[in-house]
């Protein structure tokens, strides 16, 4: 347990003032209320939908405000689980999601989340109850430094200290959360402040995110780059991309013959498709020997919402001496190696503001054929599906699964060998239809499904998942079933941490230790949560099994047991 029951008395306040409705339809502040409740109704007024968390006693005036509240609380079986929920609903929506944990061991399950919403550049507001003012500095029960845990992994961290400031902390939070480089902003809440009067105070209106946009004179140096480059290369990543921006920067590329690769896990910031074929496949782990190639041959390297970093250049050894130009809204965090020209803008207001055409097209022969071998790369072999158990070929099941797939299905997962496959070989033609963790977090992909399903209700969602990862945070079967949140688990099963035995492998031969897994039946697990489980014996059984997943209309699982010396898709596949 993360919270306990105590006997503090609780002071009253007067809330004798009757709640009403502002023009946006829901609650408006009252001007007695306490301050735990006008955070519940700023988070209204700036359009929150849903908050994850496990409750605790030390933000209990916050959930009381949450009773009455048009904001969905969905109560997860763990912190980390609701912490990875709002991030993955921040990576999905652009709005920043929400969690709400009590303090001490509350905050340091929910610490997960926020560093991987930090190192991936994801929006996100983390809540976390705190001791009492007085006892601040006593070794209370639970105590810790709320700056000192979490000042070093997220962008602002603050502690309400005056009940009649609550709406202007959520609203800045909100704010900070969004703008500039997007990243998690955690609040600290002492449970004596929440329960006190916010006389006078009222809600705010939501205060926009700033959104840069490259202006002319940034666009003209561009281009002239562009009219100097002979091979150059688009690198597209983070967060914020739409459908038409997407889309109108590849269209753009591909007429220009210049290919777009993109960075680590931002593999939906883009189409995969269309009629240029700008798309030639992504960088980081598991990434083509063609993609790398094309990537440190470049003379000409343009970043769209990312940078260079250690996972998308190899361990900085590739890329590292091409003229550079950076298009960011926010800082340059993690950037390494050359840098000739940094544009504050987004995406959007990036691609917005480019000539029509250029004073020049580039090598066709060359785009062509990293398309070629992408296309190769990613396009899985279906031989498997003939092949009878004990094991099943995962190439073959992404097969299927490229064939079964809406175009608009969320993909979910965490780390390990087993994002290897979906990462390589299925498809994305629009964006927020992928979260997995980019700083390599195990235990994220079953409650970024579940938040995906809540999400986006009808969307199809479904999550890859390693034992290992699966066992992290699988108990939150039990939150979709709750809430109604329908998805598909993949749980590729081999008995082994498989990335870390992989190293072994490699630098001990022969000695494997600290790897090896005992895994329950997953199908059976996910009946006994109240899903849909089914374990498949043979690979030519996937797609029916697939299928009737898909109609039970509940969470469920896919249990498929893969050979444990498999460690990625065969080279001939």
């Amino acid at each position: 347990m993360t919270s306990a029951t105590t006997t503090r008395p609780v002071p009253t306040i007067d809330r004798a003032a009757p709640e009403t409705t502002d023009p946006r339809g829901t609650r408006a502040a009252s001007t007695l209320q306490s301050a735990g409740h006008l955070i519940v109704a700023q988070l209204e007024r700036e359009g929150v939908e849903r908050v994850y968390g496990v409750p605790g006693e030390s933000y209990l005036d916050v959930l009381d405000g949450l009773h009455d509240a048009s904001i969905e609380t969905v109560i997860t079986r763990h912190e980390g689980g609701a912490a990875f929920m709002a991030l993955a609903e921040g990576r999905l929506t652009g709005r920043p999601g929400v969690a709400m944990v009590t303090r001490g061991p509350g905050a340091a399950n929910a610490f997960i989340a926020v560093h991987t919403a930090w190192q991936d550049a994801t929006p996100m507001v983390l809540f976390v109850g705190l001791i009492p003012v007085p006892d601040r500095g006593r070794e209370a029960f639970q105590e810790f430094d709320l700056t000192g845990w979490f000042g070093s992994t997220a962008k602002h961290v603050t502690t309400l200290d005056d009940p009649t400031s609550a709406a202007r902390v959520v609203s800045d939070a909100i704010r900070i959360a969004r703008s500039g480089r997007p990243g998690p902003v955690v609040i600290g809440l002492p449970e004596d402040i929440i329960r006190l009067s916010a006389e006078g105070a009222t809600t705010l209106e939501p205060a926009p995110a700033a959104r840069p946009e490259a202006g002319p004179s940034a666009i003209a140096e561009l281009v002239g780059r562009f009219d100097r480059a002979q091979r150059p290369l688009i690198v597209v990543g983070g967060e914020g991309w739409s459908t038409q921006t997407g889309r109108d920067l590849v269209d753009w590329a591909g007429r220009h013959c210049i290919p777009v690769v993109a960075d680590f896990r931002a593999y939906d910031a883009v189409p995969h498709d269309g009629a240029h074929g700008a798309y030639v496949g992504a960088l980081g782990y598991g990434r083509s020997d063609h993609a790398a190639a094309l990537f440190d041959d470049a003379d000409l390297l343009v970043f769209v919402g990312t940078s260079r970093t250690d996972v998308l250049s190899d361990g900085y050894r590739l890329g590292h001496d091409a003229e550079t130009v950076l298009v960011l809204a926010g800082d340059p965090v993690g950037h390494s190696g050359r840098l000739d020209q940094l544009i504050a803008s987004d995406a959007a207001g990036l691609v917005a503001n480019l000539p029509a055409t250029l004073g020049r097209s580039f090598d066709e022969m060359r785009l062509r054929a990293a398309r070629e071998a992408h296309v190769r790369y990613s396009t899985p072999s279906a031989a498997g599906l003939e092949n009878e158990g004990p094991y099943i070929d995962l190439t073959a099941v992404m097969s299927v699964l490229r064939e079964e797939l809406a175009h608009d299905a969320v993909i979910t997962f965490g780390a390990g060998n087993h994002a290897i496959w979906p990462a390589r070989y299925l498809e994305h033609r629009a964006p927020a239809t992928l979260v997995a963790p980019r700083n390599g977090a195990m235990g994220m992909g079953i409650p970024a499904a579940v938040a995906a399903a809540l999400a986006f209700p009808g969307r199809e969602v479904v999550s890859i998942a390693g034992d290992g990862c699966f066992l992290m945070n699988g108990q939150e079967l039990a939150t979709a079933v709750g809430y109604g949140a329908p998805f598909i688990a993949i749980v590729v099963d081999n008995g082994v941490y498989a990335t870390i035995r992989e190293h072994q492998e490699a630098h001990y031969p022969g000695r494997p230790s600290g790897t090896h897994l005992t895994n329950p039946d997953f199908a059976a697990l996910a009946r006994s949560f109240g899903g849909y489980g089914e374990t498949v014996a043979d690979t030519a059984d996937f797609r029916d099994a697939y299928r009737r997943a898909r109609a039970s209309r509940l969470p469920a699982v896919l249990h498929l047991r893969q050979d444990p010396g498999v460690r990625a898709p065969s080279t001939a596949a």
